[in-house]
């Protein structure tokens, strides 16, 4: 296990409110670290062309992600998220990566966010 992604586990699913996360780099739409079983290698570009090509249509319309549709509660140059039925969607965009996070169902969406939130503060600040 690398260090990013014990800070995944550590400072994200341990919250008890984010299912899963990944941290992708933007330059190459890389996954650098993910949650077990939390297998988004064909989604990055999307999410990396839906925060430089795409906000104002997952802003109009949503976003697919994993097969699920998420209704847009935010998406602008810093932040997108996404509520599903019974789930939602938090990605959060620093100089050199998107951290993606989802919750499930009994989780709360402001703990996720807040946590997903708190953690690219921290990469901004080591200039990532």
């Amino acid at each position: 296990m690398n260090q990013a992604q014990c800070m995944l586990i550590n400072g994200l699913t341990r919250t008890n409110h984010v299912a899963n996360a990944a941290l992708i780099k933007i330059s190459d739409g890389k996954v650098l670290a993910s949650t077990p079983s939390f297998k988004i290698h064909s989604q990055t570009k999307f999410l990396i062309d839906a925060f430089y090509k795409n906000l104002h249509q997952v802003r109009k319309n949503g976003l697919y992600f994993k097969a699920q549709h998420y209704t847009c509660v935010r998406a602008d140059d810093i932040a997108i998220y996404g509520k599903g039925k019974d789930n939602g969607l938090v990605a959060v965009k620093t100089k050199s990566f998107i951290l993606v996070a989802t919750y499930t169902q009994g989780m709360y969406p402001s703990v996720c966010v807040e946590a997903v939130e708190k953690l690219a503060d921290y990469f901004r600040a080591k200039g990532n």
